[in-house]
């Protein structure tokens, strides 16, 4: 996994949890659902590639 792919997938996750207490805060739904789904995808990626990093023996 290169360090700017990680960085980008940590990013995501960090932006979703932000749009998720924004939503939360202002009562708007979609932005809560936006950051929950951001966080979701961020981690997901970030699984993937530690799978594919323990794969290749690294």
């Amino acid at each position: 996994m290169s360090l700017g792919d990680k960085a980008k997938d940590v990013t995501q996750k960090v932006v979703g949890k932000v749009e998720e207490a924004v939503g939360k805060k202002t009562d708007d739904a979609e932005l809560t659902h936006q950051g929950q789904k951001d966080q979701v995808m961020g981690e997901g990626r970030l699984d993937k590639e530690k799978a594919k990093d323990a794969f290749d023996g690294k």
